[in-house]
C-alpha cells in the first residue's frame, strides 16, 4: 500500500470516529424510565422494614415517637405549645410533612454510590436512582398522612375548604425534594463529605423552617426575612394556614408583601434548574467516578 493510500485510510478512520457518551440521566425511553422507577422504589420500600418485628408499622411509629418527645418538650417544659391553637396537630403534621423531605434527601444522597455494582455493569437512566428514593419517601408519607387524618378527626381539626389546596403544597415539596435529591446524589459521587454536611444542614433546616413553632413567634425584622428566604419555610408557613389554622399567618402575611417572597421563589427555581443541569452533565461519568 502506498504512503498516500495509507494516509487517506487513516484520515477516513479519523472522520468516522464519534464521541460515545455514557449512560444518560433519562435515556432509554419514557416507559422504561417509569417502569424502572416504580420497580426500584417499591423494592426499596419493602426492603426498608424487611426482617423487623413491626414491619411497615415503623413507617408510622418513627414520626410518632419524634412527635411525642417534641410535644412533651414544647408543652410541658418550654410551654410554648400551650399558647398555640391545635399545637399537637400542628406539630404532628409538620414532622410528617417535613420528614418526607428530610428522609428522601438523606437517603438519596448515597443512593447512586450505594448501587455501585449495577451502575458499573448496566446501562439505564441514572436519574431513576435518586428519584426512587424520593418515591419511596412519598409512599411513607402517604401512609403517615392517613394516620394524621385520623388524629385530625379525633382532635376535631377541620375540615377546611383550604385542604383542597394541599396538592399545591405537596407539589412544591415534591419538586424541591427531587431537586435536592438529584443534586446531592451527584455531588456525593465526587465528594463523600456531602453526606455529613447534608446531615447537619437538613437538621438546621428542620429547626429553621417553622416546623416546631409558627412563624408568628419569630420577631419581625432581619431574622424573619432570612428565614423566609428558605423555600421550605415558605411551604411550611403556608401549610399552617391552609391545613391547621385558617387564622394563622400565611406566607405573604408573614413576609409583609408577596414581593419579599421573590428571593425564596428564585432559590426554589434555581435549585430545580441547577439540579437538572448538573445531574444530566454528571450522569455519563458516574461509573468512572465510582
Amino acid at each position: 500500500m502506498s504512503t498516500t493510500a495509507a494516509e487517506n485510510l487513516a484520515e477516513a478512520s479519523v472522520h468516522q470516529l464519534r464521541e460515545v457518551r455514557g449512560p444518560s440521566a433519562i435515556g432509554g425511553g419514557r416507559r422504561r424510565f417509569f417502569e424502572l422507577l416504580l420497580l426500584m422504589s417499591t423494592t426499596d420500600f419493602r426492603k426498608t422494614f424487611f426482617g423487623t418485628v413491626l414491619g411497615y408499622a415503623w413507617s408510622l411509629l418513627r414520626p410518632l415517637l419524634t412527635f411525642g418527645v417534641l410535644l412533651i418538650v414544647f408543652t410541658k417544659i418550654v410551654r410554648i405549645g400551650s399558647t398555640i391553637p391545635d399545637y399537637p396537630m400542628f406539630l404532628l403534621f409538620n414532622i410528617v410533612f417535613f420528614g418526607f423531605f428530610q428522609e428522601a434527601t438523606v437517603t438519596a444522597t448515597t443512593s447512586v454510590v450505594g448501587r455501585e455494582s449495577i451502575v458499573r455493569k448496566t446501562q439505564f437512566p441514572r436519574l431513576v436512582i435518586p428519584l426512587a428514593a424520593v418515591l419511596t419517601g412519598l409512599m411513607n408519607l402517604g401512609m403517615n398522612m392517613i394516620a394524621v387524618a385520623i388524629f385530625f378527626a379525633v382532635f376535631g381539626v377541620g375540615p377546611f375548604w383550604t385542604w383542597l389546596l394541599f396538592p399545591l403544597l405537596l407539589l412544591a415539596m415534591l419538586l424541591i425534594t427531587c431537586a435536592m435529591a438529584t443534586l446531592l446524589s451527584a455531588l456525593f459521587v465526587r465528594r463523600r463529605d456531602v453526606a455529613i454536611i447534608w446531615g447537619v444542614m437538613s437538621m438546621a433546616l428542620f429547626y429553621g423552617s417553622a416546623v416546631l413553632i409558627p412563624i408568628s413567634f419569630v420577631p419581625e425584622g432581619l431574622l424573619r426575612d432570612l428565614m423566609l428566604f428558605n423555600p421550605l419555610a415558605v411551604i411550611m408557613v403556608q401549610a399552617h394556614e391552609w391545613i391547621i389554622d385558617p387564622s394563622a399567618q400565611g406566607a405573604v402575611e408573614a413576609a409583609g408583601s408577596w414581593l419579599l417572597l421573590i428571593p425564596a421563589a428564585v432559590i426554589f427555581v434555581g435549585a430545580c434548574a441547577w439540579s437538572v443541569v448538573f445531574f444530566n452533565r454528571e450522569a455519563p461519568r458516574v461509573a468512572e467516578e465510582l
